[in-house]
């Protein structure tokens, strides 16, 4: 029984690696490559080595290259902390755009509208590099860099990373034109807040504090119907000096809409306190690690 139950959770962690991967492929390919919007990473700098190589080699090309390099340097120094998660997001990835590249060529941007290519080249990839970094993984690249900084040095490696992406966002200037310059800057600026919202928002739950006078009905109704836990202790009203019972529970949003109307339908005169939270840590939620 356990057995199948880690398997099932293994193949639902895959399938969202594949959802992750795809996402990011799709807004790097149709979008991030035709445009030449060089906002960092391993294909931010594929844009920039395609163009001084004459476009002799795709972009798509060279992030197979350079992926796979960094795929080998990462067994070969980080072993299995490297992570079979990521090793499996960076071979989709590079081995998607090629895919592409073959079925799907493209002699230039889809639209005329840069503003709008500009959005779907850093939102794609950001939902798509939020549903990865949720679970642990990557499409490699540049994270491949910055394992190797945490192992090896002191460095602050989100610092450096984002450094690195701020350096090949500006070259964009020199190697294309200024208006690819400022739009790749643009997305840059976008990219850094986009994806901790993202994260924040896959995870978001529901924080109760519950103050009433019987905590019994609620208590049950949150452990029989929405297999949640909670914690009970009591409380005197500071207004009323009577004694109350306080119940402190976390769940999804859409048992929090449960929740609330079985409150306001059993105990109205209960008082309620709701706050969103995404960093919970504990059983039925995230671990430590």
């Amino acid at each position: 029984m356990k057995e199948q139950s880690q398997l099932k959770s293994k193949i639902k962690e895959y399938i969202m690696i594949t959802i992750g991967v795809l996402l990011v492929v799709v807004g790097v390919y149709f979008f991030k490559f035709p445009n030449n919007f060089s906002i960092g990473g391993v294909t931010g700098i594929a844009i920039i080595l395609s163009n001084l190589l004459g476009n002799v080699i795709s972009s798509s090309t060279i992030v197979l290259i350079l992926n796979l390099v960094l795929l080998g340097i990462g067994y070969l120094f980080l072993g299995k902390s490297f992570g079979n998660r990521t090793a499996y997001g960076t071979i989709l990835m590079s081995f998607s755009l090629q895919l592409l590249e073959i079925i799907a060529p493209l002699m230039g941007p889809l639209t005329t509208e840069p503003m709008l290519e500009l959005a779907f080249a850093v939102i794609l990839p950001a939902v798509g590099s939020a549903i990865l970094f949720n679970i642990g993984s990557s499409t490699g690249g540049t994270d491949v860099i910055a394992m190797l900084l945490k192992k090896y040095t002191n460095i602050d490696i989100g610092h450096a990373l984002l450094i690195t992406d701020f350096l090949l966002t500006a070259a964009t200037f020199l190697v294309f034109d200024i208006t690819t310059g400022f739009l790749s800057m643009l997305g840059l600026l976008i990219k850094s807040t986009l994806i901790d919202n993202v994260i924040e928002n896959l995870n978001l739950n529901k924080y109760f504090t519950i103050i009433c006078k019987d905590p019994k009905p609620i208590s049950t109704f949150i452990t029989q119907k929405l297999h949640r836990s909670a914690t009970v202790f009591d409380a005197k009203g500071a207004f009323t000096d009577q004694d109350k019972k306080i119940i402190l529970t976390v769940m999804s949003r859409a048992q929090a809409v449960q929740l609330r109307k079985f409150i306001k339908e059993t105990d109205p005169d209960a008082f309620l306190l709701i706050t969103n939270t995404s960093e919970i840590i504990g059983r039925g939620f995230r671990g430590l690690s």
